[in-house]
């Protein structure tokens, strides 16, 4: 059945009329894309920006992030040494060149003017050139990409797009389905002039970005505010209860290991070993990063400086490959590593979970990832379009355009029931369900919906 006939039924059709329950999909696929539409073209632009976050800030930023190849290398606390002489503060953090081509970044706690990441040519000592820290241009991407720029509140709002992005889904797939119906399915019929061009347009669209959508939305359900927390917190849970075994027997610090360093997201609430109580002199950075480099952390892993005595340094690394993430806690007297994980030692969720957000931001299988999140990026934006324009075509004046009502409203009974596994999987979108429902009910209750 197309569109065009919805809404000429006659008012005595049955609950088990599929017309019925098409109205039901439909109106309920309109609200989801009322809600959704408009966070997925941006996610989509910024998403797609993001995905080739090295290449834009190794662009963008060449002056600071990339230097000519030489033979031999100054130390790391020489490197700190010359960040401080040009920039007065406390280095807290060391992060070692991901490439031969590469800069080291120093991260420089200042009186004045906050943090900021100092780059140094690791050859000659040279400091480069500076910037605040997380304060590239992709950084900024990132922020608006995560809507962090609009608080924590906002997180929440990650996770309503997320839920009504795969109620979209899942309704729409229920709308494109042929019926005996030939055209409109994997060809675009018409021309841009007609609203069945964009009608296919949307439907075509959205049968091949279909998938891409619900593993974003999925994949970034780790991000967003009650779902996300919940999960988070379970998957740690005690000390570095998060992967189980891991737990070794050294007093834990109230510091997390977010606080000091980028992390993976399940290791953000993971807390710190402390060294043991102050015996003799400190290591010092150099010897710390022998020790890593011996332990063989991946080419590009930060440093977190102990500013404490009791703290330790704490090497990281969370490069393209999610098999090499791996987290090492050094005593910062003894240099004897504390904690040493990675994604071995992680549990099948945790596996599963870092996974997932690798691929999401387009680092798990290098260039194909990018373009083939590029492409799905792309197709999100132009399914949000064609949505619009499809609407804006077949609106009546005066009117949102809302589809009809059942004439049976004993139809949305199971749709409702289907609505209810996704609000208990996801409560915060159950309560936007509801929430829905009721004004819908109201809307419906005090107007003659109106369509044409």
């Amino acid at each position: 059945m197309s569109e065009l006939s919805i809404g000429r039924e006659g008012a005595g059709t049955s609950a088990r009329s599929p017309s019925n329950l098409y109205r039901a999909v439909w109106r309920w696929h309109f609200y989801a894309g009322l809600l959704v539409l408009p966070f997925m073209i941006s996610l989509a632009v910024t998403g797609a920006l993001y995905l080739f976050k090295d290449e834009i800030d190794g662009f963008v930023y060449s002056d600071l992030k990339r230097v000519a190849v030489e033979q031999a290398r100054v130390a790391p606390e020489a490197m700190v040494e010359a960040a401080l002489a040009s920039f007065p503060g406390t280095a807290v953090k060391y992060t070692d060149p991901a490439t031969p081509a590469s800069s080291a970044e120093i991260t420089v706690a200042t009186p004045d003017v906050g943090k900021l990441a100092v780059y140094v040519n690791p050859y000659t000592g040279q400091v480069l050139g500076t910037l605040p820290d997380r304060g590239t241009v992709m950084w900024m991407v990132r922020y608006l990409h995560s809507l962090k720029y609009f608080g924590e509140t906002s997180r929440m709002l990650i996770e309503l797009a997320g839920g009504w992005s795969i109620l979209l889904v899942a309704t729409g797939f229920y709308l494109w389905w042929p019926r005996n119906r030939s055209g409109g399915v994997v060809t675009v019929r018409g021309k841009p002039k007609s609203r069945m061009f964009w009608r296919d347009t949307h439907a075509v669209t959205g049968i091949f970005v279909g998938f891409f959508i619900v593993f974003l939305a999925i994949t970034g359900m780790p991000w967003s505010g009650v779902w996300g927390e919940k999960v988070n917190e379970w998957a740690n849970g005690n000390n570095f209860g998060y992967p189980a075994g891991v737990r070794v027997a050294v007093p834990m610090s109230d510091e997390h290991l977010n606080h000091v360093a980028k992390t993976s997201w399940s290791l953000e609430q993971a807390q710190m070993p402390q060294s043991e109580a102050a015996a003799g002199k400190p290591i010092g950075l150099d010897q710390a990063v022998e020790t890593f480099d011996r332990l063989g952390l991946h080419r590009g892993y930060a440093v977190a400086i102990p500013s404490k005595p009791e703290g330790v340094y704490t090497g990281s690394v969370y490069p393209d490959d999610a098999s090499l993430q791996r987290v090492v806690h050094l005593d910062q007297y003894s240099g004897k590593p504390l904690i040493d994980m990675g994604f071995g030692d992680y549990g099948p969720l945790g596996k599963w979970l870092e996974w997932g957000i690798s691929v999401h931001m387009g680092q798990e299988f290098g260039l194909a990832n990018q373009l083939v999140l590029l492409a799905a990026c792309l197709g999100i934006v132009l399914l949000a379009v064609s949505a619009a324009v499809m609407w804006w075509k077949r609106r009546p004046s005066g009117s949102l355009g809302v589809p009809p009502l059942p004439t049976d409203k004993r139809v949305f009974r199971g749709l409702i029931a289907i609505l209810a596994v996704g609000g208990i999987l996801f409560p915060l979108v159950g309560i936007s369900l509801v929430v829905m429902l009721a004004l819908d009910w109201l809307g419906t209750s005090m107007m003659k919906p109106k369509f044409a």
